[in-house]
């Protein structure tokens, strides 16, 4: 008897609707409502305010709402756990990523895991913008750089870092710059930003620089500095064959900036099923041989 009236609470408190309730529990609106009134009865407090409009939970609602979702998390946790003992990973798997550095480095990745794991399905959405994981339905997602406090949990998967760099023959006709005050001398080509990141005895700093070329891709900069036309800053995996291969020569490495975490993010309150931790574990291995990229330093 204490169950009833715990799952149509808690979905309505989260749908902030009897009727949108009722459809995701696949009962009636007024079943919905006949359990809350009950729960309400035997618990003697109210729990949601309605008006015809709207339903909004009282402050001694949100108290029951919390320790309600805890434990019907853990209820789906219990299940989940005790089902994917008897059968092999399945289900669909919802992340984001960076648009470029998904491309080159995560989905292949997870074309090996597919074929590894075929009762897998993934949906991966390559952008630039930070999706909000919850209202995006997202399951994890793939960040660069430093994480903004929130409430996502996060497992590093490796580490990038910047380089500057420009060819042998711009280097050949216009010199080599040896320090930060002689970037003002060079064709910078630049990308979303009007500065250049770097650390300078211990501090960091934002450096401002010009070019003929600014452009919001970093395959078209990296083009332009292979065809001599100026210095560019840009993440390792841009620039890694280029600079292995000599094409590319890596400049002012005594002011980089130090190397920046990738991130694998998940909401905390979600119940981290097998096959999420699966795919995450699956990414750190391959990453294992190299937490950030080796590339040959001039």
């Amino acid at each position: 008897m204490q169950w009833q009236g715990i799952n149509e609470f808690v979905a309505v408190a989260e749908m902030h609707s009897f009727t949108l309730a009722g459809k995701k529990l696949k009962i009636s609106t007024a079943q919905v409502s006949r359990q809350i009134n009950a729960l309400e009865k035997r618990l003697n407090v109210r729990l949601l305010y309605r008006t015809t409009r709207h339903v909004s939970v009282t402050q001694e609602g949100q108290i029951f709402y919390q320790h309600c979702h805890n434990v019907l998390e853990g209820l789906a946790a219990a299940e989940q756990a005790i089902s994917s003992l008897q059968a092999k990973p399945q289900g669909h798997i919802k992340l984001s990523a960076p648009i470029t550095y998904g491309e080159q480095k995560i989905l292949p990745l997870i074309n090996d895991f597919l074929c590894r794991y075929e009762r897998i399905q993934v949906t991966c959405e390559l952008t630039n913008q930070r999706v909000d994981l919850v209202d995006g339905g997202f399951d994890l997602a793939i960040r660069l750089g430093d994480l903004p406090d929130s409430s996502l949990v996060a497992k590093k998967l490796a580490a990038r870092e910047n380089f500057v760099c420009a060819s042998p023959e711009y280097l050949k006709k216009f010199g080599e710059p040896h320090s930060l005050s002689e970037l003002v001398q060079h064709n910078c080509l630049l990308g979303t930003r009007d500065y250049w990141h770097f650390t300078e005895q211990g501090k960091e700093k934002n450096i401002r620089v010009r070019g003929n070329l600014r452009c919001n891709s970093g395959f078209g900069l990296v083009d332009a500095a292979l065809k001599n036309i100026g210095i560019i800053q840009l993440p390792d995996y841009y620039l890694q064959e280029h600079i292995n291969s000599g094409k590319l020569i890596s400049l002012l490495n005594n002011v980089r900036v130090a190397e920046e975490g990738i991130w694998a993010v998940y909401p905390q309150n979600r119940y981290l099923s097998p096959k999420i931790r699966l795919l995450i574990d699956f990414l750190a291995e391959h990453f294992a041989d190299g937490t950030k990229h080796h590339l040959m330093k001039a």
